[in-house]
């Protein structure tokens, strides 16, 4: 797995490119130093089917499902989201800015999403991830530092960790550890 730095999309086999329009570009002269690890499921915890990535196209049909009326107007996005399978889809070249972490704080600065890159875990908070997905994470977070080394281990959070007044993923069944050792 590689980065092609260029034009900012990853490289590898497992990997496809949806370009969403829920994306613009980053403030100048700000450095991308931040890692941003989520969950993502539709509807809420089931896994599989086109929904994710039919909301991040602004193509979520709103009567599909009663929650999907809730969310169907969201202008979301995430760089790279990694299915329970490990196959990935970008919807974000890494050099834009992604709207994924909204109202956000870390340290003392705001507004992550100049700063970092969203990765989405199809996932729930208490649903236990897959070998497949952290395999995945593991090997798109290692290229990602090579393209990006202010982002170090300790610049590495979960959504809960900048919006934790409105934000849990991607939750107690998130290992840490393990993620956080292999790399």
């Amino acid at each position: 797995m590689d980065v092609d730095a260029e034009r900012g999309l990853l490289v590898g086999p497992l990997v496809h490119y949806r370009p969403s329009p829920h994306h613009d570009e980053r403030p100048s002269l700000i450095p991308v130093d931040l890692l941003v690890i989520h969950n993502i499921s539709l509807p809420p915890n089931e896994f599989g089917g086109p929904h994710i990535e039919h909301l991040f196209l602004a193509t979520l049909d709103p009567s599909a499902h009663p929650y999907f009326a809730e969310i169907a107007h969201l202008r979301v996005s995430a760089h790279v989201v990694i299915h329970r399978d490990g196959s990935m889809v970008q919807y974000v070249p890494f050099h834009k800015r992604a709207w994924h972490a909204g109202v956000s704080q870390f340290g003392e600065r705001e507004a992550c999403n100049d700063f970092s890159i969203g990765i989405e875990l199809e996932g729930a908070d208490d649903i236990p991830y897959t070998d497949a997905q952290y395999q995945a994470l593991i090997e798109v977070t290692k290229a990602l530092l090579q393209v990006y080394p202010a982002i170090a281990t300790d610049r590495i959070v979960g959504h809960q960790h900048i919006a934790s007044d409105r934000k849990t993923d991607p939750g107690p069944s998130f290992d840490w550890t393990r993620y956080l050792s292999a790399l």
